[in-house]
């Protein structure tokens, strides 16, 4: 617990944080009201063919709404979390503490196993603020749709607990990352460049390949991560896509694997 609490106590330090916890608040504000822009629109929305009708008329239902009001600023919140677990790692070369830091703990993957730590406890923080201010003004946004507020769905709270676990792992993501790429400002460029653009540049070339060669490609979208955490947090499996329980699986084994290279790259690797 020690360990855990230095590491904390350093993110605490860190300027980045509280100001990505700046940026966050505006950008949890647009998450919300694109969330609600989506979900009038889609209210009127008619599909044409029998695969586009079927998801239109899916996410048209009160439940599915609901969950994704209920997770608004996923997108940006799990940005965030990225980043801060990889400085996690990254600030201790950014800083010059990590020949001292492995010299007090030797056993390195103790120090990382607690980086680890402390980044989950860093995206569970995010995730409950969010979930927060979405308990507090979703309900009135549901209402406004004559939808309900929904809260007595299962569903809702297995997509926000769901949801803290897509911030859990992409926090585990995060670290692994930062170990990857020591550099404070090349990791935080990096990734925000990879989260946002990259996946967007992903997702258009499953499409092209979803017109043009065949149209399952398209499923195997959800090997994205940013796809599969958005698959995870549904209320109800979405026609044409595959069940919640792939995406959760999919961004389970990134985390593992990264994890588990993170740690051993650390041990290895000489620090100066």
């Amino acid at each position: 617990m020690n360990l855990v609490r230095a590491e904390l106590f350093k993110v605490r330090t860190t300027a980045l944080w509280w100001i990505m916890s700046i940026i966050l608040v505006p950008l949890y504000a647009l998450s919300v009201g694109y969330n609600w822009l989506v979900a009038s629109a889609m209210s009127a929305a008619e599909g044409g063919s029998d695969t586009q009708a079927q998801q239109i008329e899916a996410a048209q239902q009160p439940i599915n709404i609901a969950t994704s009001l209920y997770t608004s600023g996923q997108y940006m919140g799990v940005l965030i979390v990225l980043l801060l677990s990889a400085i996690v790692v990254t600030s201790e070369f950014f800083h010059l503490t990590a020949t001292t830091t492995f010299l007090v703990t030797p056993r390195r993957e103790r120090v990382i196993l607690a980086k680890f730590v402390a980044a989950m406890i860093v995206s569970l923080i995010v995730w409950a603020g969010t979930t927060i201010l979405n308990l507090i003004l979703v309900p009135f946004i549901l209402d406004a749709l004559n939808v309900g507020v929904q809260l007595g769905e299962p569903a809702v709270w297995r997509a926000i607990a769901l949801n803290g676990l897509a911030f859990v792992l992409w926090a585990v993501l995060g670290v692994g990352a930062g170990v990857l790429i020591r550099s404070q400002i090349a990791a935080t460029l990096v990734l925000a460049i990879l989260y946002t653009v990259g996946a967007s540049v992903v997702g258009v070339i499953f499409f092209v390949l979803a017109e043009n060669v065949a149209r399952w490609i398209e499923k195997f979208q959800v090997l994205v991560p940013t796809t599969a955490s958005q698959l995870m947090i549904s209320g109800t499996d979405l026609p044409g896509n595959p069940p919640r329980w792939v995406g959760a699986l999919v961004l389970i084994g990134y985390a593992v694997v990264t994890g588990a290279l993170g740690t051993l790259l650390t041990k290895r690797r000489d620090v100066s």
